[in-house]
């Protein structure tokens, strides 16, 4: 806990504080999130921001009311912190007095205290603010942070810059119709598909910049693997010899933010029965390998999901890894930005990486030639006039460079098993959710 002015307490506590108060008394703020009459005793279990507690209620022993409890009262609390190895985390506590700060003018609409919630999605959704009180759906975003802290540390520690990128553009990074149209004053202007166009701006004078922010696409998907808002983990990296460079900084930071998660969220695994990868060498295979490997023919120019799924499973057998790049796709299904592969200019320097089943990754060497990229936009029939300042950045010179783009709530959604990337959601927007 923390001090202000050295005496008013805020934050929450952690199991340190609880350990150490063993024997002594504690006081702390927290929901009441069950109530469970023993007859001569009563049990409290308390929530707070990341824990639950049990707490014990005696009339001889604690100055209030039990009767004036509910679940889903907001209460301060103070007791005596007792070792007791049937309790959660080892320890209980024996109730001397608490003060309700507030209480629900109706009761839960679900089963907030049970052991799972045990409602469909489209329940969830409707009534988040209350499925999220759920201590298993509250981990999920835990994890959520998890990842994205371990990512952001690891990226600081490898020299990369954070910068935040506009999400009101001009002009789409992707193109195409899945792209999200609005009026900024007289103007069109869209929803940012991607940072792309920033962070290579930003490495002609950064070198290395990373970003943790929405992503918007427009397309009208229903389904367990889609979002309409989504959040990215971008990185762009300069002087690279070629994508594998790319690639080995993904290998890395995904070995740390395992290795993060492990050491700082463990209690939070645990309560969802997960199983963190184990990340050596990640496999790549080229798209026609990956086609060799699938017994398909050579007349196909993407992955479709069982694809995906099937190519896990080689990896998993034959390498004995959750992951495996493909890399070398046909240029047909890359975006303008992606550099044409010098052994085979129909093939672009472009990867995608697939965890368990599920695409997580697509990045690539761009093209950092002006002339290159200029006639590159000419064969995919965009003028380069259209995308001025992006055009400037290579008019004005910029080193080699690749990055890639990591979509958060996939990571999390194959991290924990769960059937529906809108678990991995605080608030899913998609195709029929716009509230809350």
């Amino acid at each position: 806990m923390q001090k202000i002015d050295g005496s008013q307490l805020i934050g929450e506590f952690t199991l340190a504080d609880l350990e150490s108060a063993a024997g002594d008394s504690i006081s702390f703020s927290a929901c009441v999130h069950k109530l469970r009459n023993m007859g001569s005793f009563s049990f409290v279990i308390l929530r707070t921001g990341r824990y639950v507690l049990q707490s014990v209620y005696t009339q001889d022993k604690c100055a209030g009311d039990f009767d004036a409890l509910c679940e889903g009262a907001y209460v301060n609390v103070t007791g005596t912190v007792k070792e007791e190895k049937r309790a959660n985390y080892g320890y209980e506590i024996t109730l001397s007095s608490f003060e309700i700060l507030s209480k629900p003018a109706k009761e839960y609409p679900l089963h907030v205290s049970a052991k799972k919630l045990g409602c469909s999605i489209e329940t969830s959704m409707a009534h988040r603010s209350v499925a999220l009180r759920h201590p298993e759906q509250r981990a999920v975003f835990r994890i959520a942070e998890g990842v994205v802290s371990g990512f952001r540390e690891f990226m600081l520690s490898q020299n990369f810059t954070e910068i935040h990128t506009p999400k009101i553009v001009a002009a789409g990074a992707e193109g195409g119709a899945n792209i999200f149209k609005l009026k900024y004053f007289d103007k069109d202007a869209y929803l940012a598909q991607s940072p792309q166009f920033y962070k290579q701006t930003c490495v002609a004078f950064f070198d290395r910049v990373f970003e943790i922010a929405p992503v918007y696409r427009a397309e009208k998907h229903n389904s367990t693997r889609h979002l309409n808002e989504y959040i990215g983990l971008d990185f762009e990296m300069a002087f690279i010899n070629d994508m594998h460079d790319v690639m080995a900084m993904e290998t890395a930071m995904l070995k740390y933010v395992m290795e993060y998660l492990e050491k700082n969220y463990k209690h939070e695994l645990e309560m969802l029965d997960a199983t963190l990868p184990v990340i050596k060498d990640i496999p790549s295979v080229t798209f026609f390998e990956a086609l060799d490997i699938l017994g398909k023919s050579h007349n196909q120019f993407d992955l479709d999901p069982t694809d995906e799924v099937k190519l896990c499973e080689y990896a998993k057998e034959k390498h004995d890894s959750e992951f495996i790049f493909v890399e070398k796709f046909p240029g047909l299904k890359r975006p303008f930005y992606a550099m044409d592969s010098k052994d085979d200019p129909k093939l672009a320097e472009s990867f995608d990486l697939l965890f368990r089943g599920l695409e997580i990754t697509t990045g690539g060497q761009r093209i950092h030639d002006y002339d290159e990229q200029v006639a590159k936009l000419k064969r995919y029939n965009v003028e380069p006039e259209e995308l001025g300042a992006y055009i400037d950045i290579h008019r004005y010179g910029m080193p080699p460079h690749g990055g890639l783009g990591i979509g958060l709530e996939r990571v999390v959604m194959k991290l924990l098993g769960l059937s529906n990337i809108r678990e991995a959601s605080l608030f899913p927007r998609d195709i029929h959710h716009l509230d809350p």
